[in-house]
């Protein structure tokens, strides 16, 4: 029996999840902000029409958003995050196999009813692909009810070409409206392929794209056609596949699991520039303790860790960057052992003359819990490792259960200047009790 691939993309997903809990922007042009509401990261279907870029600073467009009275938010992460949950929850039952691509796309597999390629066979005619628009149309359909989150759903028999289906579902007139594409069940495909920049397929960078309009491939189509030696030789193997994989060949799997991390990075940039020491080291231990709670999350301990400063390059003084690195002598997760080795590095990284405008934390060396290799002249006891592991426990569920910030280590401050700017922040109705909307009858 056939299977197809699906890539089901939440539309326009951060002004969606605000229209969620805001019906008053349903129907009204809305975007949302980046970090320190900076720059344009998504726009709802009325913003896109009145021509507002993508990426653009607020400063530069904020004159024209007033113009057209455009409603303006700051990115609500929480909110985001908890409703990119809830829709990969609801997603699961739909599809034999799920993986989560990102915070608002997901890529599926199920297989096709054989019904109407048997029909096929006895009329004479080679089996077809039974369209499975209908299957993606009550997939749209309880989404809408269950979360009021508009998706877009792509269907083919590879993962890149499921990521053109699901393009041609959101941008084609033809199937804008119903949001669902099957590729598969198309009599020819050429022309769709033939419809698609060299620049808009999956794993086409600025590069190789170039390297492609050098030689005349424009399109998907012509990707697909051309002699694999070639590509081979400029892309190996992974060229190979993303040929085979226009040609209908599935050589992507789907990855139910998450690979395990390499690396764990939270950084942030400032709303106000740290001028002082002891700003620099709140900042570095916030960004650090989010960190730890992220490996802790990952089961996973960090072996190094390595601390970045920037300051702003558009400031008008000399461009700072740096970063120092500390290498543990035993791989840990725990936020109080993390903090020890990492806070002096700040006292490497300060400079009194050069206001900074970013920091981050980078952990390194990640391995998994289960195979911590002790060291000889740093040893750790099972129970001692026992109650560490409990009080950080504790301290997360307590984060989880009442909000972040909850419990927090002294040395993050109090109320510090510097946190990030949202000063259009909506409310958090779905994870913080709060702001749940209350309803007078």
């Amino acid at each position: 029996m056939a299977s197809a691939i699906v890539l089901i993309d939440g539309n326009n997903f951060y002004a969606s999840c605000e229209a969620v809990l805001d019906p008053g922007v349903i129907g009204r042009p809305l975007v949302v902000l980046s970090n320190n509401d900076g720059c344009i990261v998504s726009r709802s279907a009325e913003a896109r029409a009145l021509g507002i870029p993508m990426g653009a600073p607020y400063f530069q467009v904020q004159r024209q958003l007033q113009q057209h009275q455009v409603i303006v938010r700051s990115s609500n992460y929480g909110l985001y995050a908890d409703m990119s949950q809830r829709l990969m929850a609801t997603l699961e039952p739909w599809v034999e196999e799920l993986e989560v691509y990102s915070i608002d796309e997901a890529f599926g597999r199920l297989r096709r009813p054989p019904a109407q390629a048997a029909a096929g066979e006895r009329l004479g005619r080679p089996p077809a692909n039974p369209d499975l628009t209908a299957w993606g149309q009550a997939l749209r359909q309880r989404v809408r009810r269950d979360l009021g989150l508009p998706v877009a759903i792509g269907i083919a028999p590879t993962k890149v070409l499921a990521k053109l289906a699901n393009r041609i579902a959101k941008q084609d007139p033809q199937y804008r409206q119903q949001g669902v594409f099957d590729l598969a069940a198309v009599a020819d495909p050429d022309p769709w392929l033939e419809a698609v920049a060299i620049e808009e397929v999956w794993g086409i960078g600025r590069q190789l794209s170039r390297w492609c309009r050098l030689r005349g491939i424009a399109n998907a189509r012509q990707l697909r056609d051309m002699p694999p030696g070639e590509l081979r030789r400029r892309c190996g193997v992974v060229g190979l596949r993303l040929q085979l994989e226009l040609r209908g060949s599935s050589c992507l799997p789907l990855l139910e699991a998450a690979p395990a991390k390499q690396e764990t990075c939270v950084s942030r940039s400032f709303s106000t520039p740290i001028t002082t020491r002891a700003e620099l080291r709140e900042a570095v231990a916030t960004y650090l303790s989010r960190a730890a709670e992220k490996l802790r999350r990952q089961r996973q301990l960090a072996g190094a860790i390595t601390v970045f400063v920037r300051s702003s390059p558009f400031d008008g003084t000399v461009f700072y960057s740096n970063a120092a690195t500390v290498v543990l002598p035993l791989a840990s997760q725990d936020t109080a052992v993390l903090l020890k080795a990492a806070l002096p590095l700040t006292d490497q990284l300060f400079r009194p003359h050069k206001p900074l405008r970013k920091a981050g934390v980078l952990l390194q060396g990640l391995q998994p819990q289960s195979l911590l290799q002790h060291h000889l002249l740093a040893p750790l006891s099972s129970e001692e490792q026992a109650r560490r592991q409990a009080l950080l426990a504790a301290v997360d569920g307590l984060n989880r259960r009442f909000g972040s910030g909850t419990l927090q280590w002294a040395a993050c401050g109090l109320s510090p200047a510097w946190t990030m700017r949202r000063s259009r922040l909506s409310r958090a109705a779905t994870t913080r009790l709060s702001d749940v909307p209350v309803a007078r009858a």
